[in-house]
């Protein structure tokens, strides 16, 4: 029988950092600085969490028999116990694993890849690092070089606060990037022969996207206009019309527009658009802004025109066309919304973009391609069946880089104009893309990427080329890599006519023929899907002793347009039994202690939380309800999609009685009184994309009917904490209440 020894102890000093054996592939390292045992104990006990620097639990299997906790004699017995004895203890347990289990701590560490952007020659890639700094609760960013050849690593920014969107410039001799200027995002160029960046841009509001013109030393740039200058009494007037905009405006939203300016940063800057219209500004989470893109010649500008600045229009988008020179404006095509992420071929032949299908917003996003100089554009994806979320021009111009979540993983695809897609294959990698790839391609073919494993949190990868095998370039997250990992794995179910899938995690030390309790993590979107790769909260959970089900219901973007679709006035009800058809399928396994079963999430995740309460109310026995949407009145009134929600019931709440009565009972808010058990609600006051009204409508919805909970909120902007302290504060709740009531 299989057994586990887990011993705790502090640091081991002695020279430098040394490797004292192998297991597995997995080596043991010991950092340490002199040659003196701790003053601590070594205890022997069960399920350790792993103290902060170099304090480390080390997991022995052991074969025919389970340690117990130490006792008081035992433990002063082990004060004795030498390193060197106890390291060649070690090395004699044949197939031993030494490894500590995800905890709190380990979240806070993992370091955030993010734009990996290859240079013009292939040779290197330059992206953004960013670490959690907890003493002044932020993430702090910085610019780094990786050689491909050599995998060397060059820091090219330091103490800069916000650095973002990094870009070479055509010839390679310059790298620019965003970075913080008095609290607003400017342009600033580095010389890769050497010297200090310079800024370019001088926005008073600050720059939201650049890119560079082909040919010149300019930069194109997006910032929003300026308010008017008032004066006299009326300056302390601040009234301003409400349409459709989110309930948190304290103002007039105001247009973003278009502006060119030299790299020398001394020339001022010039604007291109103007009007009451506006360049698309994307709130978080979500896929960024359509990016600009420049013909090859320099000559043009494809860009992404919003009817005004209300983030309830945002659907009245459409692709236009700028002669920069002559300032003149047209648009691609005849269509009237729904047109984003215009990309011109290298050739400037075509033009790439967005599109749902058939213009419905329900179906998946296609890859539409027309000519260059406008008119009717079609789709090349339409048979790939996915929703299709990046494309990229490969550099012979007859092909494009395509990607989309499939299954429980990202697939990533060669898309030609005139044929069918060709599948990459990335083996167990999951490529970095909730909403958008994060790769690029050099004009040479070669390739970099962000991607992950079930093991391990996302590194930089490089492709010689777009087929070829990923080569890991860096190991940035090796100390979360090496810790005790729950198993991952996929499984499927069907479900009124459809086939599903979903992820489990499992506890790291799973047997089976044990019950272990269940916990639901269930993915917001609802266009998005949960994959077999490196889940923070997932592991965490499952080193709880939990197994964590994951799974992807009707209305998740991983299995086609009719799957996806699906969810289009229904819901909750039909994604419901999707969620319980795969418990099920889990229950007949015979692991799962059908009496300790949570259900929790965040976002869409929370809706299907707080529905799954009041619909199954007595298969619960605790809920963690995350930015849930329980009211869809709310939705369509006050949060940032606003009046775009109607598209999903047909039409607005208040123009039909029978309308209004499907949002209702389509609201988890309906079924609020039947929710027996305890929940955990937790929102942010600023969240403009799930309202904290529904928040505080489950809070008392709960509490009047004497059932057990707790509301949580965060005193931050956005749709969940972005902030590391507030973030290991969800984590920490999260796991607390629920560790409550399976225990």
């Amino acid at each position: 029988m299989l057994g586990r020894l887990i011993l705790n102890f502090g640091v081991w000093k002695c020279p430098g950092d040394r490797e004292i054996g192998t297991f597995s592939g997995s080596k043991i390292r010991v950092a340490c600085h002199q040659a003196q045992p701790p003053d601590q104990p070594i205890a022997s006990r069960i399920n350790a969490s792993p103290i902060r620097v170099f304090h480390r639990e080390w997991t022995a299997t052991l074969f025919g028999h389970r340690s117990q906790p130490a006792s008081a004699t035992q433990i002063r017995h082990n004060q004795s116990m030498r390193f060197p004895r106890f390291a060649a203890f070690l090395l004699a347990c044949a197939g031993s694993v030494l490894a500590a289990r995800f905890s709190l701590e380990q979240v806070g560490k993992i370091v955030r890849l993010a734009d990996p952007q290859i240079a013009p020659d292939g040779k290197s890639i330059a992206l953004v690092v960013s670490r959690a700094n907890f003493e002044e609760d932020r993430y702090d960013p910085q610019l780094v070089l990786v050689d491909v050849a050599t995998r060397a690593q060059h820091a090219l920014t330091r103490d800069r606060r916000g650095v973002s969107q990094v870009r070479w410039s055509p010839d390679g001799a310059k790298l620019a990037f965003l970075a913080n200027v008095d609290n607003r995002a400017q342009v600033f160029v580095l010389p890769m022969n050497g010297g200090e960046p310079w800024q370019v841009t001088k926005s008073a509001t600050g720059v939201q996207q650049y890119a560079w013109r082909p040919g010149r030393d300019e930069i194109a740039f997006a910032a929003p206009d300026e308010p008017p200058k008032v004066t006299g009494e009326e300056r302390h007037n601040h009234a301003f019309e409400i349409q459709n905009n989110h309930f948190l405006m304290t103002e007039t939203p105001r247009p973003v527009h278009l502006w060119l300016v030299p790299v020398d940063g001394k020339t001022p800057a010039r604007r291109l658009t103007s009007g009451s219209w506006t360049l698309p500004a994307s709130l978080p989470p979500g896929p960024p802004s359509s990016p600009v893109s420049w013909t090859p010649d320099g000559k043009r500008l494809a860009f992404v025109k919003v009817a005004t600045p209300y983030t309830g229009d945002g659907d009245k988008s459409t692709i236009q066309l700028l002669d920069v020179d002559s300032g003149e404006i047209r648009a691609l095509s005849s269509r009237a919304r729904n047109e984003s992420q215009p990309v011109f071929s290298p050739d400037g032949a075509h033009i790439a973009h967005w599109f749902p299908r058939d213009g419905q917003n329900k179906n998946v996003n296609e890859i539409y391609l027309g000519p260059a100089a406008g008119g009717d554009t079609a789709s090349v994806t339409h048979s790939l069946d996915r929703n299709v979320q990046r494309a990229i021009w490969m550099p012979d111009g007859k092909s494009l880089l395509v990607s989309a979540n499939d299954g429980t993983t990202t697939g990533v695809w060669i898309q030609p104009l005139d044929n069918k897609a060709r599948r990459i294959d990335l083996g167990k990698l999951v490529a970095t893309g909730a909403f958008w790839l994060d790769a690029s391609i050099a004009p040479n073919g070669s390739m970099a990427m962000t991607a992950g494993d079930p093991g391990s949190p996302p590194e930089l990868y490089y492709f010689s080329a777009a087929t070829a095998k990923p080569q890991r370039l860096t190991e940035f997250n090796h100390e979360t890599a090496s810790l005790e990992l729950g198993k991952t794995e996929t499984i499927q179910w069907d479900n009124d006519g459809f086939h599903m899938d979903g992820v489990v995690t499992y506890p790291p030390d799973f047997a089976a023929g044990k019950k272990y309790p269940l916990v639901l993590y269930i993915h917001g979107g609802p266009r998005s899907a949960s994959k077999e790769s490196f889940s923070a909260r997932a592991q965490l959970l499952a080193a709880q002793g939990w197994i964590v089900f994951e799974p992807n219901y009707r209305g998740s973007d991983n299995l086609g347009n009719t799957f996806q679709a699906a969810i289009w006035n229904d819901a909750g009800a039909g994604p419901g039994r999707d969620v319980m058809a795969g418990v099920a399928t889990l229950e007949k396994r015979g692991s799962i202690d059908t009496a300790k079963m949570a259900v929790s999430g965040w976002s869409y995740g929370g809706y299907m939380t707080t529905w799954l309460l009041g619909n199954y109310p007595d298969k619960w026995k605790a809920a963690v309800a995350g930015a849930a949407v329980t009211n869809w009145l709310d939705q369509y009134d006050y949060g940032d999609a606003n009046v775009r929600r109607g598209a999903a019931f047909g039409g607005s709440p208040f123009t039909d009685q029978q309308r209004m009565q499907t949002y209702l009972e389509q609201s988890p808010i309906y079924y609020a009184a039947k929710i027996k058990a305890p929940t955990l609600i937790l929102s942010d006051t600023g969240d403009w994309r799930v309202p904290i009204t529904q928040s505080y409508q489950l809070y008392h919805a709960l509490a009047d009917n004497g059932v057990t909970t707790q509301f949580i909120a965060y005193p931050v902007a956005g749709h969940s904490p972005a902030d590391p302290v507030h973030s290991r504060d969800v984590d920490r709740r999260w796991v607390a209440w629920l560790e409550k009531y399976l225990r």
